[in-house]
């Protein structure tokens, strides 16, 4: 059950894509919206080293940024609080600074879903954002999310990718509890080399999407996913790919796995993230 959803606002084309994504599903699920913007200063200020006699300059370019930040933050939020508007939806936004992901997780605990951008959320346009910053928000414990894409696209067909592995699963049952968009037809694949095996995943997650209601097409794909998933979900006209991982390795590979971090990387199709 989806009750409050969480938008982040941040780069000004993911946060109106955020927005209407937000919007649609509190309309669908009767949920409130809350918007959050993540300000931190002592990013935005961190200049690098400063030669001798460049004090002015770093002084300029850290004032520049802050300006230009606020500037990037009023705009997101007018535009967030005016698409909740023109739904006829109820909703506030929360400024936060300090630490993003600190400030951000605070927030995700009383939130059923968090909606925001594949890019941009942190950083307003301002600076380089950091490096895999979806796979950090998802590592912090902040989900499950909708990872939207700069350009909102309706979801009428949702691409599960299933590696059989305990942490893909529990983002194929999340996503079939949420029931965010029960109308969208379902496809789950998985890449498998060994297609009796791959077959007795899809029959077994099939079989629990049939127990919530749903009706999914299934294919087995004898392929490399990190070089594939992609382009199969071109192939289909995926709107949303749901992934988990089947993660074995180091650093955030420990948690993601090649696959999933090569598609949070690359996609440019949104993604439903819980695990």
């Amino acid at each position: 059950m989806i009750k409050r959803i969480l938008v982040g606002l941040g780069e000004l084309a993911h946060s109106r894509s955020a927005a209407a994504k937000g919007v649609e599903l509190a309309r669908a699920h009767g949920a409130e919206l809350t918007g959050v913007t993540l300000f931190d200063p002592d990013r935005l200020d961190d200049s690098g080293p400063v030669p001798i006699g460049g004090g002015a300059y770093a002084k300029e370019l850290e004032e520049s940024r802050l300006k230009a930040a606020a500037e990037g933050i009023a705009v997101a939020t007018e535009a967030f609080l005016s698409c909740c508007e023109k739904a006829g939806l109820a909703s506030r936004v929360i400024h936060e600074k300090g630490d993003p992901l600190t400030q951000l997780a605070a927030h995700a605990r009383y939130h059923d879903l968090i909606v925001c951008g594949l890019h941009g959320l942190f950083e307003h346009g301002v600076i380089n954002e950091p490096s895999d910053l979806i796979a950090k928000i998802v590592q912090a414990g902040i989900r499950p999310i909708v990872a939207v894409t700069a350009e909102d696209r309706p979801v009428k067909r949702v691409l599960i990718a299933y590696s059989g592995s305990m942490e893909s699963a529990k983002t194929m049952k999340r996503f079939a509890q949420l029931g965010l968009w029960r109308d969208a037809s379902l496809r789950i694949v998985t890449f498998n080399d060994d297609p009796v095996l791959g077959n007795e995943h899809l029959a077994d997650a099939a079989e629990y999407f049939h127990a919530h209601g749903l009706r999914p097409k299934v294919e087995c794909v004898h392929a490399d996913p990190q070089d594939h998933l992609m382009e199969y979900a071109g192939q289909v006209g995926a709107d949303l790919i749901v992934m988990g991982n089947s993660a074995k390795s180091l650093i955030l590979r420990r948690i993601f796995g090649e696959t999933a971090l090569h598609v949070m990387r690359n996609t440019n199709v949104p993604l439903f993230l819980a695990q």
